[in-house]
């Protein structure tokens, strides 16, 4: 009981009031389950399970992870006898949650009309995606959420340049380097950027959330170089 109330206590981020950052280990617990209800669907014909755990995507999506009973289980189970692990931007793996809930619902609804191969074939499919993502930390739900955000990104034009008004003051080339306090990979940038004794402009999203939404961050950390006049002249991270 100690050791769990000094753990909960260490958090960095509450898993119910920071929504927008999550402990890397728990979207890899939750494919872990995702991957083996999927399999036993599969095998043992329970698809009914697939359309339940769907349904339990979406309204975790909806509603927030106290309505998620893989979330549940993470945060007050295991969490606090293991400890936080790294923080990062929870939107990645959130699309790759609404991937999984919108293909596990067609692997349902191709069950209910008949097609049974297309159900299992899409229920295998989210199992060995789950289980990759699960076992090795590559989540493809989330690297398509990043590559889209990339590409938007770079393409937008208001990522061709950042207002130096939005930045304070800006009289010379800098890093203006786009972070959350809680998340993990934007501390390691922050302590990269500071050694090379460039200078940075940070920008916490979590404060300024107008300015995440006027230059497109969709996913943190995001660091790009900018000129004096606030032209963008390369893209060091995001």
């Amino acid at each position: 009981m100690i050791r769990s109330t000094a753990i909960r206590r260490a958090r960095r981020a509450d898993p119910y009031r920071d929504g927008d950052v999550i402990d890397s280990r728990a979207p890899r617990f939750n494919q872990s389950v995702i991957a083996i209800t999927s399999v036993l669907a599969v095998a043992t014909g329970w698809w009914p399970l697939l359309a339940l755990f769907a349904a339990q995507l979406a309204i975790g999506l909806r509603f927030g992870r106290r309505w998620c009973l893989t979330c549940l289980a993470y945060f007050e189970l295991i969490q606090p006898r293991f400890g936080e692990g790294p923080i990062e931007d929870s939107r990645p793996p959130r699309f790759a949650n609404l991937i999984g809930a919108v293909v596990l619902g067609a692997a349902s609804l191709a069950y209910v009309v008949g097609l049974t191969a297309v159900g299992a074939a899409l229920g295998v499919l989210v199992a060995l995606l789950a289980a990759l993502a699960a076992a090795t930390g590559f989540c493809a739900g989330c690297e398509t959420y990043r590559l889209g955000a990339r590409l938007w990104g770079i393409r937008s034009r208001l990522l061709e340049r950042v207002d130096p008004a939005d930045l304070g003051s800006l009289t010379e080339r800098a890093i203006v380097a786009f972070t959350h306090p809680l998340c993990t990979d934007c501390h390691e940038l922050e302590a990269r950027l500071a050694a090379s004794g460039e200078r940075v402009v940070p920008v916490d999203v979590s404060r300024r959330g107008d300015l995440a939404r006027k230059y497109g961050i969709a996913a943190v950390p995001v660091a790009v170089r900018v000129d004096a006049g606030g032209h963008v002249t390369e893209r060091i991270a995001g």
